[in-house]
């Protein structure tokens, strides 16, 4: 297996699942280790009148809870940062720098910043999204890796540490990794985000992704990624169409 560990980063709860849901099932399965870390709090997930964001919170949490339940995730941690205006300040990047020296994953994965819209441009990317991905490369360079950057973590007892394999979620991915048979754990984990998904036709969408990303890489189903190693990859790595 190419990777032990991973740190799954997002922006709000269920981000994850929609993005990355059966790879992770995938690795956990395979006994890799994959922790996640859920940027902000989730309390803009609801547009219904009276709902406020003190009420949505738990929800978003115990939602998320039970979708890493289903996909063998190891940890969630939760910065609960605002959901809506979220920023890649020096506090977010510090705070995500903070679990990718303490986790020390093998690979790193996170939300593309430079996503404005899908190819259908039937969506318009969340700004808290192309945030979350900003924390993410900053934290790949130079926060995790410079001693001098947020020196207060080393008083923590967090040394720097050098990401050694990026992957962002993207449409135009270099590397597949076939899905085909923790699609079902996808969808499950995506049911437990009730109160985003339920009036939602989102198995189809979601399972017409699949096979289209599966189709470019000769699967049934797959997730696609833009993938980055930094001196590290191992002779698994190397397979452009698929990486457990």
């Amino acid at each position: 297996m190419a990777f032990r560990t991973a740190l799954v980063v997002f922006a709000h709860p269920d981000d994850a699942e929609f993005g990355f849901g059966g790879t992770v099932a995938r690795w956990a399965r395979e006994r890799m280790e994959v922790h996640y870390l859920c940027i902000t709090d989730g309390s803009a997930g609801s547009n219904e009148p009276g709902t406020s964001r003190e009420h949505m919170r738990p929800i978003r949490k115990q939602e998320q809870e039970a979708a890493c339940e289903v996909l063998g995730v190891a940890s969630c941690t939760y910065l609960d940062f605002i959901d809506g205006e979220l920023e890649p300040t020096l506090e977010v990047r510090r705070a995500v720098t903070r679990e990718v020296r303490r986790i020390r994953p093998d690979v790193l994965v996170g939300q593309d910043p430079s996503r404005l819209w899908n190819r259908s441009r039937d969506y318009v990317n969340h700004p808290d999204h192309k945030a979350a991905g900003m924390a993410v490369l900053s934290a790949v360079m130079p926060d995790a890796p410079t001693r001098v950057q947020f020196p207060e973590l080393l008083d923590e007892g967090l040394e720097p540490f050098e990401v050694p394999a990026l992957w962002l979620g993207a449409e135009d991915a270099d590397t597949y990794v076939d899905i085909t048979d923790t699609l079902d754990l996808k969808l499950k984990a995506l049911a437990c985000h009730d109160s985003q998904v339920r009036t939602l036709p989102y198995r189809d969408w979601v399972t017409r992704r699949a096979a289209e990303l599966g189709g470019a890489a000769g699967m049934q189903y797959a997730e696609g990624f833009k993938t980055f190693s930094f001196g590290h990859r191992t002779e698994e790595a190397d397979d452009t169409t698929e990486q457990a």
